[in-house]
């Protein structure tokens, strides 16, 4: 089974994540990892700790001459703002006379719930884990599981459909450009006029001292037919994916396909007819989003992730001093304006993962060539139905 495990707070030494199931043999490409890296250093909107830190993920087992052992892959991620947090980050002695701790939880975050269960006086014991600094590892572990799909030819991509009331346009295109329009624009959308306008709303929300969330799209093309299963409810591959999206810091909503918007249309309007042509079975409409009845259909997977406004504002809401219990304004921890095209990467990631899972399970092996073998069979199989 393919799974991870993931470690590290925000200003610690560094990130840490743990990659265990994949098979041998496959080829990990060390630039290619770190290029997800980067992506998800990228956007408009982005706040001071992106000029600090340029992450790099160092492989330190599993891996040996580029290929994979089949054994666990540990990745690190070091954290150059370490230097400036030894002191109030420190893992043993004493707190320093000087130490400053959090006490005014900010609305929306994880401050005031995960200091009151882990039982917390200094909220940083929780803000540390739930930034999400943390979402790096989890670009890591989806570019190992993406390098995996793509010896199958299964591509994922994602971009931004919407930042606070600016709606983008997404027009018909080949999907290399569509890639490649995306990845140009400094809030990876497609549409032109929109990316100057979400700019715009950035900029006016950074000199309100307020944040903006927004929408982004994830599309997977190239899977095979059968991925996942209505046999049990978490076998699922709709479920499994829109619990992955929901699974990172901010997300508040997942659609697949048509998402809500089948609730206000006929069945007509909704299901897509099958046709058999060229001997294949073939959609011209793909309202499902390539998933029915918790199984891929063949046709490309498009998933929607809503993502909420920052909750750190520099014109901050209303709290309460967990200590006094009088009324304050919530910490300010620096961030930034609008991460909904680094969360659009994170997206990626995560939908990356969740597929190479499905994958493995259904072309299950201890190596490459035998994964490779079963999944050939199987498409072989596929046609001659």
């Amino acid at each position: 089974m393919l799974r991870y495990l993931t470690a590290g707070e925000s200003h610690g030494p560094e990130l840490t994540a743990i990659v265990d199931g994949v098979p041998s043999q496959f080829p990990i490409d060390q630039d290619g990892l770190n290029h997800q890296l980067y992506r998800r250093q990228q956007g408009y909107g982005r706040g001071y700790r992106m000029k600090i830190e340029s992450d790099q993920a160092t492989i330190t087992s599993g891996v040996r001459f580029g290929k994979t052992l089949g054994t666990p892959i540990t990745l690190h991620i070091t954290n150059r703002d370490w230097k400036n947090w030894q002191e109030k980050m420190a893992v043993f002695g004493e707190p320093p006379e000087n130490l400053a701790e959090v006490t005014k939880p900010r609305p929306g975050h994880a401050d005031l719930a995960g200091a009151l269960k882990y039982d917390h006086k200094d909220i940083r014991n929780v803000l540390e884990r739930s930034s999400a600094r943390n979402t790096a590892t989890l670009v890591a572990c989806g570019a190992v599981a993406r390098q995996i799909l793509e010896q199958f030819g299964i591509r994922v991509f994602g971009h931004v459909v919407r930042i606070g009331s600016v709606v983008a346009d997404i027009p018909d295109m080949p999907f290399v450009t569509f890639m490649e329009r995306a990845e140009a624009s400094e809030v990876r959308c497609v549409d032109p006029t929109a990316e100057q306008a979400m700019i715009a709303q950035i900029e006016q929300a950074k000199n309100d001292g307020d944040t903006l969330g927004g929408t982004f799209e994830i599309i997977a093309t190239g899977l095979p037919i059968g991925l996942g299963s209505y046999a049990q409810p978490d076998q699922r591959l709709d479920g499994r994916l829109a619990g992955a999206l929901m699974g990172f810091q901010a997300i508040k909503g997942v659609e697949i396909g048509m998402g809500f918007e089948v609730a206000e249309r006929p069945g007509s309007q909704v299901h897509d007819e099958i046709f058999y042509q060229e001997g294949m079975y073939q959609r011209r409409t793909n309202g499902a989003g390539g998933i029915e009845g918790g199984i891929s259909n063949g046709q490309p997977i498009v998933i929607r992730a809503a993502m909420k406004p920052i909750p750190t504002l520099y014109k901050p809401l209303q709290s309460v001093d967990m200590n006094t219990k009088e009324p304050y304004l919530a910490s300010i921890e620096r961030s930034d304006t609008c991460a909904v095209p680094a969360a659009a990467v994170v997206g990626e990631a995560v939908v990356c993962w969740t597929l190479a899972q499905a994958f493995l399970e259904k072309f299950a092996g201890d190596s490459f060539g035998e994964v490779k073998r079963n999944y050939d069979s199987y498409m072989a199989y596929l046609q001659s139905r």
